[in-house]
């Protein structure tokens, strides 16, 4: 049994059992908060619906990782590729109430980018860009979301 097991494609089980595990404690945290239905959602209906999809995520994973053989590579990741991610989630987290979500989502964007071994300025500034504008125009006017465009530090 662990003869066959070692054949197949670690990266993607211990990637399915992560998603599971993940979706499994949102999808707990979430059921303690009001559902709702689809027309009326609550607090948990989001939450619920998006650690569900994880979950389902993992599982197809998971099935991936013990169809396919092993590819021969290494498991892990690089840390200087983690740290932007670490940095500009941080950074939205901080600072989204006093700059705003425009500005804050352009930079979270643009410190992000900076993970891929593909970043090329001027196209991470372009997808900022469009990125921000995305998220305002269906997170504040869409959805009414209550934070503001631009925020006080901005002078707003």
């Amino acid at each position: 049994m662990l003869g066959w097991l070692s054949r197949r494609n670690l990266k993607d089980v211990l990637a399915g059992l992560l998603f599971i595990a993940i979706a499994l404690i949102l999808g707990w945290q979430a059921s303690l908060l009001p559902f709702g239905t689809a027309m009326r959602m609550d607090a948990g209906y989001f939450p619920l619906v998006l650690s569900s999809l994880l979950g389902l995520l993992g599982v197809a994973n998971l099935i991936k990782g013990l169809v396919q053989e092993n590819d021969g590579t290494a498991i892990g990741f690089k840390l200087v590729a983690l740290a932007p991610i670490v940095v500009g989630t941080m950074f939205f987290a901080l600072t989204v109430r006093g700059l705003g979500l425009g500005p804050t989502t352009f930079v979270t964007a643009f410190v992000s980018a900076f993970a891929s071994r593909y970043f090329r300025p001027l196209v991470a500034l372009g997808l900022a860009g469009l990125l921000s504008v995305f998220c305002v125009v269906v997170f504040v006017y869409g959805l009414g979301v209550p934070l503001p465009v631009f925020g006080p530090w901005l002078g707003n």
